[in-house]
């Protein structure tokens, strides 16, 4: 809808501090004023006031949580902008009844499966201990372990499944895979073999998760799974944290039923600083940078400018239903 006063836009959860430099943002000068916010996530009386004065919002996807209740207190919010086409963290069906617009923007496709190649081959190849000794006067820590011939175990074999799955294909490792909706015409399509749940946790030497978090998948990694896997295996999820029942996850670790754990995702973010993933030897952890990429960012951000001015127009585009 076009506007007669000058918009209020907050671009949030930018806490790298980079937003503002990694697009040009004077498209919007036109329209209004763009202000960027550093802080993290806080509660809803916490957000309300920090957020209240604003017309539009740019948010990065799950970060901070828009309820019905917090978008109850944010009186001059009328355009709510998330990177991604999918935010789980915002309730679109309130949204709407408080008339506040809700639109996404395209995304980077690789940014994802890269990570999680990152991380198997650093966890499996004991990287951070091996880097760590070095940088303190250290040599050789121990022994790796090879990826070929070895068996990738891929939990939900979507856009990213899929993309993980040709990785390992190209490291010479078997891959399997099992979820609710797979099926094992589309599991060969990747060249996959389709495995049962049980048979997926028991021969995966490395099991990745790459669901979408959902009242069927959350804590669908959790203690009877892991018991079935073997004490050599690891665990890699750059899904979303309460996939896996995380008290289980921190059992199995502690106890050394399984071997390992490259985690960029956890069940509170950011993670507490006195978090047991943050001290334990067999735990690799990042901060959720999945999609922290200049890339990703390049688009996100270039796609809410064009967002914002559709709306600003009276011809939204990207909205989400």
């Amino acid at each position: 809808m076009s506007q007669l006063s000058p918009v209020r836009i907050a671009v949030i959860d930018d806490w790298q501090s980079i937003a503002g430099q990694v697009v040009d943002w004077s498209a919007l000068t036109p329209v209004g004023d763009v202000t960027f916010l550093h802080e993290f996530p806080a509660d809803t009386a916490a957000l309300a006031a920090r957020l209240q004065c604003y017309d539009v919002i740019c948010a990065m996807r799950e970060r901070t949580r828009f309820d019905r209740a917090l978008m109850m207190q944010l009186p001059q919010l009328k355009l709510l902008v998330t990177s991604g086409m999918k935010n789980a963290a915002i309730d679109i069906a309130a949204a709407g009844e408080l008339g506040i617009s809700v639109a996404g923007t395209d995304g980077n496709p690789y940014a994802a499966p890269e990570l999680t190649w990152a991380l198997i081959m650093a966890l499996t190849r004991n990287l951070l201990a091996e880097a760590t000794a070095l940088r303190s006067g250290g040599w050789q820590q121990g022994l790796g372990t090879s990826l070929h011939g070895r068996t990738l175990g891929i939990l939900g074999l979507g856009k990213i499944g899929r993309k993980v799955a040709r990785y390992a294909q190209a490291f010479g490792m078997e891959t399997i895979a099992w979820s609710e909706n797979l099926t094992a015409e589309r599991a060969a399509e990747s060249g996959v073999t389709y495995v049962d749940k049980a048979t997926l946790f028991a021969q995966a030497d490395v099991l990745s998760v790459h669901l979408v978090l959902s009242g069927r998948t959350r804590a669908m990694v959790d203690a009877p799974s892991l018991a079935l896997m073997k004490p050599t295996a690891y665990v890699v999820n750059t899904a979303r944290g309460p996939i896996i029942d995380e008290a289980a996850l921190i059992a199995a670790l502690h106890e050394r039923r399984i071997a390992g754990a490259a985690l960029d995702v956890f069940d509170q973010e950011p993670l507490p600083a006195a978090h047991p993933f943050r001290a334990m030897d067999n735990v690799l952890a990042t901060p959720h940078i999945g999609y922290v990429t200049r890339e990703s960012y390049q688009v996100f951000f270039s796609d809410m400018i064009e967002d914002i001015l559709a709306w600003h127009a009276g011809r939204p585009i990207r909205l989400l239903a």
